[in-house]
Parts: structure tokens; sequence; C-alpha cells
């Protein structure tokens, strides 16, 4: 996992718990998730906003395998959203979800009402695997992220779907398997 000291409070943070922030007075500076939530609420005005900082959560899914979730909170001035993000080999990767609610919110809540949000989404699974490979499962529902595949030369689009990396040309061939079995 690489690691990059904030320029904040100097503490060494993991590079997803980064915020590159600009500032009109002072460029650009590479903040932990704490030391940018606090310059938010001076900015803001919101001097009774509380950063939390919350420990990894093991969740397990429909399948039984346990997913380890990493929290993030983030104060944007008029919101705060909370993130749990699960880390693949120290990098984020898998499952993401994400809440939003207003600064003045209790941020324990806003965990709860997280928790939930998780225990819901890994509750299902979208994809099967079977001798032909990955498959959408039989209620052809598929849902996900959409992200940007960075290994790809054309930054095709990488989708995420029950926490694992599925390329593009995946999704286009288990569509088109889909639509041969619906059609036999």
């Amino acid at each position: 996992m690489q690691s990059i000291p904030c320029e904040g409070c100097g503490r060494i943070t993991p590079s997803y718990d980064i915020v590159n922030y600009k500032s009109v007075d002072q460029g650009y500076k590479q903040l932990c998730s704490q030391c940018f939530n606090t310059e938010m609420a001076r900015l803001y005005r919101l001097d009774d906003f509380e950063h939390l900082k919350f420990e990894p959560f093991r969740l397990t899914d429909c399948t039984g395998k346990n997913h380890e979730f990493h929290f993030q909170t983030r104060l944007f001035g008029t919101g705060v959203t909370l993130d749990a993000i699960e880390l693949c080999n120290g990098l984020p990767g898998g499952y993401e979800f994400q809440v939003i609610g207003h600064p003045e919110d209790d941020l324990l809540a806003l965990l709860g009402r997280l928790i939930e949000k998780m225990r819901r989404g890994l509750a299902v699974k979208h994809l099967d695997e079977d001798n032909f490979g990955l498959q959408i499962a039989d209620h052809q529902i598929v849902r996900g992220r959409i992200e940007c595949d960075v290994d790809n030369d054309d930054r095709m689009p990488l989708l995420v779907i029950d926490g694992k990396e599925i390329i593009w040309q995946e999704m286009g061939r288990m569509l088109k398997i889909g639509s041969l079995l619906a059609k036999a």
C-alpha cells in the first residue's frame, strides 16, 4: 500500500485517504481526510463539525466471503459523505458504498445507514460462474459501478460488479450469451 505524508499534520496516510486540495492563498496541498475536513469546516464556518474516524469493519457476502471495509468521511461544504471502501492488495478495489448527509447530521447515524446499505449490497450476487465463465445471474439484473480501465491504452470502461473488476469486453460477452440464452 502506498502511503503519503499529509502536508497538514505530517501523518503518513494511505494514498486512498489523501485529497489533493487547492486553496487560493496556498496552492495545492495533499491533505489527509481529517485535515481536509478541518479546512472545509473552517471555510464553511461549520464550527460544530466533528471528524470521526471509524475502524475497519468486516461484513460477509451472500456466498460466505468476508470483506473488510475502510471508512472515509469527507466534508464538502453543503454535505458530508461517508464512504466504505474495500481494499484489494492495499488499494481501493472491490466493493465501494457511499451515503451522503448534512454536515449537522449525527455521523454515527450516517454510519448505521451506510452499514445497512452495505448489507443489502452484499446480500445479492449479480454474476454466477459456470463452465463458460462469468454469467449474468438468473434474475437478469446487474448492479455495479463504472470506472476507467487505466491499464487499457484506450481507457475503456471498467465495471466493478459483485466486487470484481469486469473489463468492457467481458461484459459484452456476458450480454451476448445472455441474449442467446433468452432466445433459446
